[in-house]
């Protein structure tokens, strides 16, 4: 990049593979929708993630740290972790922490996380698919009435939700969030549009819309080259411009991934190739966009 740009990067990850158990990065490795995991299976900590934004000409000025997969045993002790980074270092500003909402315990979990003074929300990741290797959970919990249950606690605690979900998903979704006007959620990785025919983009479109419609729901631009391994910035073009003119630049925030967007791209092209695509917006949208959206929406 020719000069520095500033980001409050919305969706990063960091891991001690010593101190928490990460079951998708441990031998043997699964082979998902992401494919070989295996360069990113090692500890990857804050002054990893500082040198790769660095690097690739970025100031990472905040940081949102979502959770990162850890066997969910292991789920507050991520978060204990993270808040004693951020208390010796201030990074990360924002700790979005893991909970299986359908669980029992959920409630105690809630109230464990939210005493942590950087945590904004939770995430629990909701792909489904009657594709065995496409889903990332066994059953749909969006159709739980259990699972409902725990997400309605989540307002009692001031909590957020991320929201990771294959576009089929997007209507339920989107009466979920109805049903919580004051539970802000926010779309993970620009909808993972998995399907990219004719019917799968419509499917994606359709969903985004109904999304967008519920005032409390956000969306980051992110993730899209786990599902375009060899992506251009001509293949990204349309979902990043059309996530913007759907949302709106006060809902919608740029994010890097990291490191697990490092399997498919450095840092520094990815948001090089943002800023092209983005070329057209105002100043103004552009500060939503590679900032401001994501202190609001994450309080920081």
């Amino acid at each position: 990049m020719s000069e520095q740009l500033t980001l409050v990067d919305a969706h990063m990850h960091l891991w001690d593979l010593k101190r928490i158990r990460y079951p998708w990065l441990t031998p043997p490795l699964p082979v998902g929708i992401t494919g070989d995991v295996a360069p990113i299976a090692r500890d990857y900590l804050l002054d990893d993630y500082l040198r790769d934004a660095a690097v690739g000409g970025v100031h990472a000025v905040k940081i949102v740290h979502i959770e990162a997969g850890a066997n969910p045993a292991d789920a507050l002790a991520e978060t204990r972790w993270l808040q004693q980074t951020a208390d010796a270092r201030g990074f990360p500003q924002a700790i979005v922490a893991h909970a299986e909402l359908e669980k029992p315990g959920a409630p105690a979990l809630l109230r464990q996380h939210a005493a942590h003074r950087n945590v904004r929300g939770i995430r629990q990741i909701l792909n489904w698919h009657p594709d065995p290797a496409k889903t990332y959970t066994a059953r749909n919990l969006l159709e739980e009435d259990a699972w409902h249950a725990g997400f309605a606690q989540l307002a009692r605690h001031s909590l957020s939700f991320d929201l990771q979900i294959y576009p089929a998903q997007m209507p339920a979704a989107a009466r979920l969030a109805a049903r919580h006007p004051n539970t802000p959620l926010i779309l993970n990785h620009t909808g993972m549009p998995l399907e990219k025919d004719a019917e799968g983009l419509a499917v994606w479109r359709s969903g985004m819309r109904l999304l967008a419609a519920q005032p409390n729901v956000a969306a980051k631009i992110s993730g899209l080259a786990m599902l375009d391994w060899h992506w251009s910035g001509e293949s990204l073009r349309p979902f990043v411009l059309e996530t913007l003119e759907i949302f709106g630049a006060a809902r919608t925030m740029l994010a890097s991934n990291f490191p697990v967007d490092r399997l498919f791209g450095t840092f520094g092209r990815y948001f090089e190739v943002y800023g092209q695509i983005l070329g057209g917006a105002s100043a103004a949208e552009r500060a939503d966009l590679f900032a401001g959206t994501a202190e609001r929406i994450y309080r920081i």
